[in-house]
């Protein structure tokens, strides 16, 4: 914001889910827009933030929620969820192979001990998966801390609300661009913008950054950008 000068009389700031886009243009007297650009990703000072237990980096509370409004921490969906719900939430959302495996430890662990720290449930975690499922170039928890992240913020039915409501905001020939970071909400935003009679997709491949860009910027390396233009 400090470096916006003269464009700051521009600019006005929205607290809100981007699921909630029609309320909030309806707050500031906009209608229709020319363009709406959606990040899905974690903005990287939140996860760098110490105490949101976004990252296994640090050992801080297991929260997770990127508005501390929401009521439900990740904390409670460890402790309260049947191990066949923890199960899916690691597969569907994580893609993670050793889900159940992974379920039927934490169940077991909670037994014993409330699990309400990040470096808790990364120990559990990496002694129920077999040192030879253990991925080379990640942490063995990072899929697990992902599909947590996942459920705790709702992300893809905030993803499938946006995209339903967001084209109904363009002017004609207004562009809605979307940058998604894994395989999951690439598809529901491959499938949601193809599905739209009123939109005309631009890219039939996702938009993926370039080796200098992600030299320059490491944490692009998994992104991709799908752009749509509205057309009736």
């Amino acid at each position: 914001l400090e470096n916006i000068g003269n464009s700051r009389d521009r600019l006005q700031l929205v607290r809100r889910n981007f699921r909630e886009i029609d309320v909030g243009l309806k707050e500031v007297g906009i209608a229709v827009v020319d363009g709406i650009l959606i990040d899905i990703g974690l903005s990287s000072l939140q996860l760098e933030a110490e105490g949101r237990g976004f990252s296994f980096s640090r050992d801080e509370p297991l929260d997770m929620r990127m508005d501390r409004r929401r009521p439900i921490t990740a904390a409670q969906v460890v402790a309260d969820s049947t191990e066949e719900e923890l199960a899916d939430i690691f597969y569907y959302y994580g893609d993670e192979k050793q889900a159940r495996r992974i379920a039927a430890a934490i169940v077991k662990e909670r037994k014993q001990r409330t699990i309400e720290m990040t470096g808790q449930l990364a120990q559990i975690v990496g002694t129920a998966v077999p040192k030879r499922f253990h991925p080379n170039r990640i942490h063995v928890a990072t899929k697990v801390f992902q599909a947590l992240r996942i459920a705790v913020n709702e992300e893809l039915a905030n993803l499938g609300e946006i995209l339903e409501k967001a084209p109904n905001h363009l002017k004609l020939s207004g562009r809605i661009c979307i940058i998604s970071f894994h395989s999951l909400e690439d598809r529901i935003v491959k499938r949601k913008l193809a599905g739209n009679p009123r939109l005309s997709v631009l890219t039939k491949k996702p938009i993926t950054p370039d080796d200098s860009e992600i030299m320059s910027n490491p944490r692009a390396r998994s992104s991709r950008l799908r752009v749509a233009e509205r057309a009736a």
